[in-house]
């Protein structure tokens, strides 16, 4: 019996260290993923981080770029630079800020310590096309330098597809309005981007684009061009200052298409009901709906024949381009400088500006086109062409033409298999 005892403590011993086990495991081991993350936290040693060892240290100064918004301030812009006060009138003085306009952006170095927080290191911006100001602190004081920008030009291969208007489409495509317009003016004489554009045309263009400290500065000219209007396909490319198609015909026509640039077509060619006769009448021209003093520019060079009142056309200007040409620009609310009969005028230059003298409801320019004193429809009758590329011309044209055709070819088929 007496060894029994000893066994049998022996034995409860051994069980109960064996169910001890058995328990911690049972509390150790756990029943969810979170549990087992606890466990495994609560057998790390925790280490001490100092937060100066955790954190990198603060900028000794920072630079932040800001706009100029059309009715801001400029004590509010350069407050948002986070320059101080001291410096921000101090600059408020400077003769060189008065060239700032609005849309320009604005570059500042500012330090960032307690004790000189908000002092101008620098100051920085491009004023006019290519004149960069720059302002630096010389001990206490400020000073201004100006000098020419540094202009990078790279060329900008872009495609856009019309689905409401060409303004649109290169709104959609990020291409400039200045390109947008470029485009109008060089496919002027093959597209009447009044009533001839359709959805579904497309077009590709290859213009300059100007840069400083590589921010889009402004765009430049175009290079070369496609445009494809009801399935008709126009090409341009650019040479010796001019635009040509690629066997060397210009672009440009001897008479403007349209005495006003992209401005909607509120009259067509033909009978109409009379605004303020009430009956149906011959409309020997096109009018075009304009804001009164809109610019009226002369559709190609030639001679004022006439420049005066005249019944129900009101202010008159006619222009006599060769034997057969004539055009006719009426309803103006006053005439161009200078612009009397026999003078001489320019394409592009001005006769006058958009009213509504004599019969009009509204102000609107009256345009009518006469070949051999007969009216024609001004947005259809065939145009005298400009002079071509010179035969002796031609392979330079050519070897110039032959790199922009082939990136034309690139994007033209890019586009086409984005929208298959």
């Amino acid at each position: 019996m007496r060894g029994e005892a000893p066994l049998r403590r022996a034995v409860a011993l051994a069980a109960f260290a064996l169910s001890g086990a058995v328990a911690a495991v049972a509390v150790i081991m756990p029943s969810t993923d979170a549990e087992l993350l606890l466990a495994k936290a609560a057998l790390l040693e925790p280490v001490a981080i100092r937060l100066e060892e955790a954190l990198l240290p603060a900028p000794a100064t920072y630079v932040r770029e800001d706009r100029l918004q059309r009715g801001d301030s400029l004590a509010g812009l350069l407050a948002r630079l986070g320059i101080g006060e001291a410096d921000l009138q101090k600059l408020l003085r400077q003769r060189e800020m008065r060239l700032l306009r609005p849309g320009t952006i604005v570059s500042a170095e500012v330090r960032a310590g307690k004790e000189d927080e908000g002092e101008l290191l620098w100051l920085g911006f491009l004023a006019g096309r290519d004149t960069a100001v720059r302002i630096e602190r010389v001990g206490q004081g400020l000073a201004a330098s100006e000098r020419r920008a540094q202009i990078v030009t790279r060329t900008e291969m872009k495609s856009a597809l019309i689905r409401s208007s060409l303004f649109a489409a290169t709104d959609a495509a990020g291409i400039p309005d200045a390109v947008a317009i470029q485009l109008a003016d060089v496919f002027a004489g093959d597209v009447d981007f009044h009533r001839e554009l359709r959805q579904g045309d497309r077009f590709s263009v290859l213009y300059e684009m100007h840069s400083v400290d590589g921010r889009p500065l402004r765009a430049g000219r175009i290079l070369a061009a496609e445009f494809t209007n009801q399935g008709r396909k126009h090409r341009a490319l650019r040479y010796a200052g001019n635009y040509y198609a690629p066997d060397g015909k210009n672009m440009r026509k001897a008479l403007l298409r349209s005495p006003l640039e992209l401005l909607r077509v509120s009259s067509g060619f033909g009978l109409r009901m009379h605004p303020l006769h009430k009956a149906w009448r011959a409309h020997q021209g096109v009018d075009y709906a304009a804001p009164a003093g809109t610019r009226v520019r002369a559709v190609g060079d030639g001679v004022v024949e006439f420049a005066g009142r005249q019944g129900g056309y009101g202010n008159l200007v006619i222009v006599r381009h060769d034997s057969r040409h004539s055009t006719w620009y009426a309803h103006l609310k006053a005439f161009g400088l200078g612009i009397r009969a026999k003078v001489r005028v320019a394409q592009g230059d001005t006769l006058g500006l958009v009213g509504q003298t004599g019969w009009a409801t509204g102000p609107h320019l009256h345009y009518e086109f006469r070949v051999a004193g007969a009216a024609r429809n001004p947005l259809s009758v065939p145009l005298p062409a400009g002079t071509p590329v010179a035969r002796h011309d031609m392979d330079a044209f050519r070897a110039l033409a032959q790199p922009l055709a082939a990136q034309l070819d690139l994007l033209a088929n890019s586009q086409v298999a984005a929208l298959e």
